[in-house]
């Protein structure tokens, strides 16, 4: 009966190992698609981050140079280990890193730099994933609704892909379609990391990362239901009808679903794409408007003379509303107490650095608000301004204020130039370059005293400053 027994086991064992190994080269099975798999995998990951942290830096001082290269070797470490696992785990998992490597400021620039390759490393479901999905919603094959179906998607993203096809009567149509295992693995996937997220907040009494699960919750339904993507896009194509330039693709309703989204397919380029926009003759000097433009330079003159009237006057003319504090310490990525003490008088600190980025998750409601009503230039201006403060960051240049000058000599000058072009008047337009003229040597002037400053001889300058003046003739 043993010798019976083992037999059985080892035939079984040998049957399953078989068809397991069949139906994974088949694509039908993959190991991810077993909860205890993923379950087991962020778990772990988890756990190795958080010892990495807990044993690494404890026994260094802390804000010591020896404390700040050791954290950002282990952040950089436990970044990797975080990438690793959403490519591994996929679908929800890339979504939210995705989502972390976007956040500049915020997160330490080991995460951010580490996580935005998730952008270009997004899951592809096969053509048989595919047809399973359409053959599920559509109830109907490919072949069936389509005339042609190319099975090289134009893109994927983490929850979906989308291929061109044509369908019978003629219609080019571009064909959104999820991954098949992404809806039933995403609110699992959200409860698990709201278990990670606590149990991490449970060790680390500063990690304030529960919005982000709260954001994921509330937003992944809405974004796994293409209906209601379907939805928006005829809202919006309704809102902007007036912008004659713009286009926005007409839903296919009749072969649409929640995981499905036929669109009316249009050639089209990219916003950076400086050869389409010459071919198309779309001039790019009309991506900032005049007005938004001149509010912009007017509220950096206002950042740079510390006048404060002028600066929420300007940054609710930009859409900032009673957040015009919030505004202005993300447009120049400085406290409020900065802001009010004069941007280019007082240096960046690592103290305020860390302060900003602390307090930053604190605020991600007001920031969502605020980025939701601000003109869409200005989304477009502040990923610019953290590109440019990365470029500062790397060269050791961010506690100078020389961004800041440079971007006020820039203001007006461009403010010169429109009051010059908006009149006629020989006089006015020389009252003009004579003023454009005293607020660049103003500012040149400025420079030179804060250059001054810096300097350790300056304290024995000044001192013989005053004894001079101070001595009696």
């Amino acid at each position: 009966m043993a010798r019976r027994a083992l037999k059985f086991v080892s035939w079984t064992s040998m049957a399953l190992a078989a068809s397991g190994f069949y139906l994974y080269s088949d694509k039908y099975l993959d190991p991810n698609d077993f909860g205890a798999v993923r379950v087991g995998r962020a778990v772990a990951t988890t756990v190795v981050i958080s010892y990495d942290y807990l044993t690494s830096l404890r026994n260094v001082p802390y804000g010591s140079e020896e404390y700040l290269q050791l954290r950002s070797k282990v952040h950089l470490r436990s970044a990797r280990r975080l990438c690793e696992l959403c490519c591994a785990n996929r679908g929800t998992f890339i979504k939210v890193g995705q989502h972390l490597g976007a956040l500049d400021y915020l997160l330490p620039e080991e995460y951010t730099s580490t996580l935005k390759v998730l952008h270009s490393q997004a899951p592809q479901s096969s053509m048989q994933e595919i047809r399973q999905v359409i053959r599920e919603d559509l109830g109907k094959e490919i072949q069936d609704l389509f005339v042609s179906f190319d099975d090289t998607p134009l893109g994927a993203a983490s929850l979906a892909q989308v291929h061109k096809a044509v369908l019978h009567d003629g219609r080019t149509v571009a064909v959104k379609v999820q991954h098949p295992k992404v809806r039933a693995q995403s609110s699992k996937d959200i409860l698990l990391m709201e278990v990670l997220v606590l149990a991490v907040k449970w060790l680390f009494p500063e990690f304030e990362f529960m919005w982000l699960v709260d954001e994921a919750k509330k937003n992944l339904p809405l974004e796994l239901d293409f209906l209601n993507e379907g939805r928006n896009a005829e809202r919006v194509s309704q809102m902007l009808k007036h912008f004659y330039f713009l286009k926005v693709p007409q839903i296919y309703w009749e072969l649409s679903t929640k995981r499905v989204l036929l669109m009316e397919f249009v050639e089209g380029g990219q916003v950076n794409d400086r050869h389409y926009m010459e071919k198309n003759k779309i001039d790019v000097n009309e991506v900032l408007t005049e007005e938004f433009r001149l509010d912009y330079c007017h509220l950096w003159q206002s950042l740079i003379w510390t006048d404060m009237k002028r600066v929420k006057k300007y940054s609710q003319r930009l859409g900032a509303g009673d957040l015009y504090p919030l505004f202005a310490c993300m447009l120049t990525a400085r406290s409020w107490n900065s802001v009010n003490r004069g941007i280019d008088r007082v240096p960046v600190t690592a103290t305020e650095n860390l302060e900003i980025r602390e307090n930053a998750a604190n605020y991600l409601p007001q920031i969502s608000q605020l980025l939701s009503h601000v003109p869409r230039q200005m989304l477009l201006i502040f990923k610019t301004n953290d590109l440019l403060r990365g470029i500062e960051a790397a060269l050791g240049t961010r506690a100078s204020a020389s961004s800041f000058l440079n971007m006020s000599r820039c203001c007006i000058r461009a403010l010169a130039a429109h009051k010059k072009k908006n009149t006629c008047s020989f006089f006015r337009r020389t009252r003009i370059s004579f003023s454009e003229a005293f607020n660049l040597w103003q500012i040149n002037i400025h420079e030179l005293v804060l250059h001054v400053k810096g300097l350790r001889l300056s304290t024995w300058v000044l001192a013989l400053l005053c004894w001079l003046f101070s001595a009696p003739h």
